[in-house]
């Protein structure tokens, strides 16, 4: 393709979805667990309700419906063709916005943002808040190409954004990320700082770094600390699998839907605002929604090897590594139940020229996905201090 847009469309075949269909109705179902609740992973019966819907109840064209009335395209970037998003303003002054997603993650995430964010004003905002927002589906992800070589970390990545920016005319942008968004956003600011009007992210894995922990901490920032060793004793082992050997567990998840459903389920159950059950953070249709753009794409294993690239979870990955303090504006929000929650002054260590720092009342590592009018708020009110 070289340096052309194209128009993409998301279609999948009919006999693609009663495939789905027949493997549901096949599935080989475990005993359930020893002990009640999540503790040994996604209860048996939980599960079972939702495949259930996946099977008998769930419209996969309401969502393909839902995407193709959103502008996409594919581009050629570093090698692979990208699947993205580009929602233009109908505000020319509009400061363009690329959004990163993470794992497991996609574009499904900023769906109910998305509007809100390039028209304001038809979602009872102001025009100076205006965006053309620009969401791209990571490398290996929906509907991205997946790599064939090593190499596709969050470093490269940036490198592809810089250059997607370029091509769709946006010298001069702002960025937001969570998750592996927040690292590809903040490894795009360290790489073209003269480009970036700003960043958002509301993700910052600093949390339990030894230089942190100080006589005079704040009960946020213990609680931050203990949440974060509860996270790396009993939260980490699906990042561990994924940093060492995602082929592995990708033959697995690419061919049981059951499988795909519980892999990524279970982190709706940890990572998001409930009081016991993900369905209070998000519906069944959303949470399908997200895994079946896994599903119908066999992107388990490619998706995966992110974490295999920056070796997230490995002694020697990015947890190991101190990260390089960033030169743009930045702003922060600390949802209650995200993985990693760092206090205003741990951000300012890292984020010198922080302009914008809340704590949300509620939503969790999926923010825009669960509280999309809170996470529209947080960044239309971060990136004025930016423009």
């Amino acid at each position: 393709m070289g340096g052309e847009i194209a128009p993409f469309t998301v279609s999948v075949g009919e006999d693609a979805l009663d495939e789905l269909r027949q493997r549901l109705a096949r599935a080989r179902w475990p005993e359930p667990a020893t002990v009640a609740g999540w503790s040994q992973g996604v209860p048996l019966d939980w599960l079972r309700d939702l495949c259930g819907y996946w099977q008998s109840g769930y419209d996969w064209r309401r969502l393909e419906g839902r995407l193709n009335g959103l502008p996409q395209f594919t581009t050629e970037l570093d090698g692979l063709d990208v699947h993205f998003i580009h929602l233009r303003s109908p505000q020319p002054d509009a400061l363009p916005l690329i959004m990163t997603h993470g794992w497991p993650g996609s574009v499904v995430e900023f769906l109910d943002v998305v509007e809100p964010l390039a028209d304001p004003v038809a979602h009872g905002g102001e025009a100076r808040d205006a965006f053309h927002v620009v969401c791209p589906s990571l490398p290996g992800f929906g509907f991205s190409a997946k790599p064939a070589e090593p190499g596709s970390g969050p470093e490269r990545i940036a490198q592809a954004w810089a250059t997607l920016m370029t091509r769709l005319g946006y010298e001069r942008f702002a960025a937001q990320g969570g998750d592996w968004g927040a690292i590809v956003t903040a490894t795009l600011a360290a790489q073209r700082p003269e480009r970036m009007v700003g960043i958002h992210l509301n993700m910052l894995p600093v949390v339990g770094r030894e230089q942190l922990v100080t006589a005079d901490q704040t009960d946020f920032e213990r609680q931050s600390l203990a949440d974060a060793a509860d996270h790396r004793e009993w939260g980490s082992g699906y990042a561990l699998e994924q940093a060492t050997r995602p082929q592995t567990v990708g033959y697995g998840l690419v061919d049981s839907p059951v499988g795909q459903c519980a892999w990524i389920a279970e982190k709706y159950w940890a990572w998001t605002d409930h009081d016991g059950d993900p369905v209070d953070a998000l519906s069944r249709d959303q949470m399908l929604d997200n895994i079946s753009v896994y599903w119908h794409t066999a992107t388990a294993a490619s998706s995966a090897r992110i974490y295999w690239e920056d070796g997230f979870a490995r002694p020697s990955g990015r947890n190991a590594r101190q990260p390089e303090p960033l030169a743009v504006p930045v702003g922060f929000s600390a949802f209650p139940r995200e993985i990693f929650r760092p206090s205003r002054r741990w951000c300012q260590r890292y984020c010198p020229d922080l302009r914008f720092y809340e704590q949300p009342p509620r939503g969790g590592h999926f923010a825009a996905f669960e509280q999309p009018e809170l996470f529209v708020d947080q960044l239309r009110r971060a990136f004025r201090t930016m423009r």
